[in-house]
């Protein structure tokens, strides 16, 4: 990997190595979009020879380690965890850790330390090695970072601590928000994914289930019972409230008549269309147009169980 950032060759040759001054601008980490994630030294080691670090008693920050060639080790507790090209892995805080360079292939490392209110939210104690299989990943990842040290060297200012934040939670996220699942949970959520955007090519149409389990290959009864399990809905109650959804868009546009929002989701009957849309919204469309109301929180679709992704095409 190559990082553009220039910088004053104190170790390692090429290194970059940044501490933030934390004490002297301790009013901007309670800023409320800097503690979320907040931090406090980054770096990168390029072919670290003889690199090692032990702490008996860790840290109070996270440290998040990405190897980007060459390979090393980290031992937490007597347990080593390998670490080679376009890995990462996150030491928790507060805890007994040591790591160390290959001796033949020595490692390059892109490091941060960090804390925060939304750290929570993240794997950062699963003690596990997560891999980039995507190209695009490392590419991004290495953007980000180059990004973070370009920041970093900028004046200190409350923007710049705030965009430091943003550029870690997008650090983070590309590690652990497009890790690769395996198993029964990453063959569902393609099979939800498929069945969910092959809904929203066809939402003008009055959609069945043995052609929604056509497209995707599963039984209708395969198909309803992956769907109820990721989404929480059968297959057609969940097309349902797309349709429904999309009705609201074209309801609070105003450029459509009731009859022709119907048309454009498939319902040739507007009366059938009225009685569906007041099931699932809780008022009839004319009701609803009028008060340019949002999507009822109730009536959302219930997705926050469910790993995978969809998009609207």
């Amino acid at each position: 990997m190559e990082i553009q950032i220039e910088r004053k060759k104190d170790g390692f040759a090429g290194e970059i190595y940044i501490v933030l001054p934390t004490e002297a601008f301790s009013e901007y980490a309670e800023h409320p979009l800097v503690r979320r994630l907040y931090l406090t030294d980054a770096g990168f080691f390029p072919h670290a020879a003889h690199h090692y670090r032990e702490r008996s008693e860790g840290l109070e920050e996270y440290i998040f380690l990405c190897c980007t060639s060459g390979r090393g080790m980290v031992e937490i507790d007597g347990q080593t965890y390998p670490l080679a090209e376009n890995e990462v892995f996150c030491i928790p805080r507060l805890c007994k850790h040591r790591y160390w360079a290959d001796e033949e292939d020595p490692w390059s490392l892109l490091w941060v330390h960090f804390k925060g209110e939304d750290c929570r939210y993240y794997p950062l104690d699963s003690l596990r090695v997560y891999r980039f299989a995507a190209a695009e990943t490392v590419q991004r990842m290495e953007f980000l970072f180059n990004l973070l040290f370009h920041t970093l060297e900028q004046d200190y200012t409350l923007g710049n601590f705030i965009y430091l934040s943003q550029l870690l939670a997008l650090i983070l996220g590309e590690t652990y928000a497009h890790r690769q699942e395996t198993g029964t949970t990453a063959l569902q959520n393609r099979q939800v994914t498929r069945a969910v955007r092959f809904m929203y090519r066809h939402i003008g149409q009055d959609l069945t289930l043995a052609e929604l389990s056509q497209a995707v290959g599963l039984s209708q009864s395969s198909l309803s019972a992956v769907f109820k399990q990721c989404t929480g809905h059968a297959p057609m109650d969940f097309f349902t409230r797309l349709k429904m959804k999309e009705a609201c868009n074209l309801l609070r546009s105003g450029r459509e008549y009731i009859y022709e929002v119907a048309q454009h989701l498939g319902y040739r009957d507007p009366y059938y269309f009225s009685r569906a849309f007041k099931k699932v919204v809780g008022v009839s469309p004319r009701d609803y147009q009028k008060g340019s109301q949002e999507f009822p929180d109730s009536q959302k679709l219930n997705v926050a169980s469910w790993n995978g992704t969809f998009v609207q095409n």
